[in-house]
């Protein structure tokens, strides 16, 4: 590594102190750091675009932001700008692996600052390769990004159509307006086209959980699903490898199950842990304390034991619609249902198991429920796709980073073609 330099970051990097707090705006114009990253966004900016936001203070001490956007860094975070050549994203990915926590300053209060930062000491290649390490790394960056995008409109237009459908009864409404029903204002229905609109009927009916369409039915979770709970042991010892627990922290909010830290255990321990069921394709996992009543979906290809503290629900075969289970368990209105059956405790609130099956939805009849699955479960299918291909290109950045960073791994940029020398 002959033409890597030893140097202090005081070297490459500007380092300045945030400023308390802009005024925020509901513009979503420029984005506010914090120690923890975005905490709201500002009209104003004291950041140009490319700074290294890095937390100063407290349980984020040494946290690493990058804005490629003008922005606010406030007086929780320190900016940090490349000097001379030297490239911006080479230089954070290069901070994010020296544990910058390692070198804060108190006990009590946790602290960085830019004297400390600067005098932290690292190597660095030429800025020809600073920039061809960063495109690699960056390209991977870049397309987890984009599919964390594409995966939030997704689950936008399946919640939308969900919610047009089945809370707001859209197509029954436009009907009841287009008949010049008082009092009825017609709102054009989400995905839909006319044989299916044909489907909803044309008048609403009372039912204990309100007005809801003519035939339809106000049923309960148990009605369609099957409710097994996890089995109540002692937590088996993780391995490296093995078969997959799921933990609390495997359970999304967008309804995708994170197996990024996957708890392994050993066939025997899975045996036991599976006895009562095996987490498959299709079926959906409720959380019973901790973040009580959130849900994911088991993916296509996965089957899991389910850990401590969760319950699963299995859609029955009579109502095999697993997009319309994972959608109604996302919705406001279950949310709401949930909130009522929760148990408050002293220490943690809970949802017993016994409550999951008296969970209240609204029932549609079957033909809708199979022209909803038809049109949103390749929706989902490409979001649990994408969270899968995210997953891996991810773990081949972790893989690459160290050793492109401490020039394990040698690239070059020749005529804009990054070649690596191993």
């Amino acid at each position: 590594m002959g033409d890597w330099r030893q140097i202090t970051l005081g070297d490459v990097f500007s380092f300045a102190n945030g400023k308390t707090s802009p005024e925020r705006s509901s513009g979503l114009r420029n984005p506010v750091y914090g120690s923890n990253g975005i905490i709201g966004f500002a009209d104003d900016f004291n950041a140009p675009e490319n700074t290294i936001v890095i937390g100063r203070v407290g349980s984020f001490c040494g946290s690493l932001y990058l804005s490629k956007e003008k922005c606010w860094v406030t007086d929780n975070a320190i900016r940090a700008r490349a000097l001379n050549d030297n490239n911006t994203k080479f230089l954070f990915y290069l901070l994010s692996t020296l544990d910058l926590n390692h070198w804060r300053a108190g006990s009590g209060q946790p602290l960085l600052n830019q004297t400390i930062l600067s005098q932290i000491p690292a190597s660095i290649p030429l800025a020809d390769e600073q920039r061809a390490i960063a495109n690699i790394l960056g390209t991977l960056d870049d397309k987890i990004e984009l599919n964390r995008r594409m995966n939030e409109t997704l689950e936008a237009m399946a919640r939308a159509i969900f919610k047009s459908w089945f809370v707001d009864f859209d197509p029954i409404r436009a009907k009841l307006a287009l008949s010049g029903a008082e009092g009825t204002e017609g709102r054009k229905p989400f995905g839909m086209d006319a044989a299916t609109a044909a489907l909803f009927p044309d008048f609403f009916q009372d039912s204990p959980l309100g007005k809801i369409p003519k035939g339809w039915s106000a049923s309960e979770l148990g009605d369609i699903c099957e409710i097994t709970d996890c089995l109540h042991s002692k937590k088996p010892e993780r391995r490296d490898q093995g078969n997959p627990l799921l933990q609390l922290w495997n359970i999304r909010d967008d309804g995708l199950l994170d197996l990024s830290d996957t708890f392994w255990i050993s066939e025997e321990d899975y045996a036991l842990w599976t006895s009562r069921i095996e987490a498959s394709p299709g079926d959906c996992v409720i959380t019973n304390v901790g973040r009580v009543g959130a849900v994911s979906q088991i993916s296509f290809g996965v089957k899991a034991a389910l850990g401590r503290n969760m319950t699963a629900i299995r859609p029955k075969v009579s109502h095999p619609f697993p997009t319309f289970l994972i959608e109604c368990l996302l919705s406001s209105a279950m949310r709401s249902e949930i909130e009522l059956k929760i148990d408050s405790g002293t220490i943690l609130d809970s949802l017993n198991v016994r409550n999951i099956p008296r969970l209240r939805l609204v029932l549609p009849p079957t033909n809708l429920l199979e022209r909803f699955e038809l049109l949103c479960r390749p929706l989902r299918r490409r979001m649990e796709a994408n969270h899968e291909e995210s997953h891996t290109l991810a773990a081949i950045r972790d893989a690459l980073l160290p050793k492109l960073i401490s020039g394990e791994i040698r690239v070059v940029d020749e005529q804009k073609t990054a070649k690596v020398w191993l």
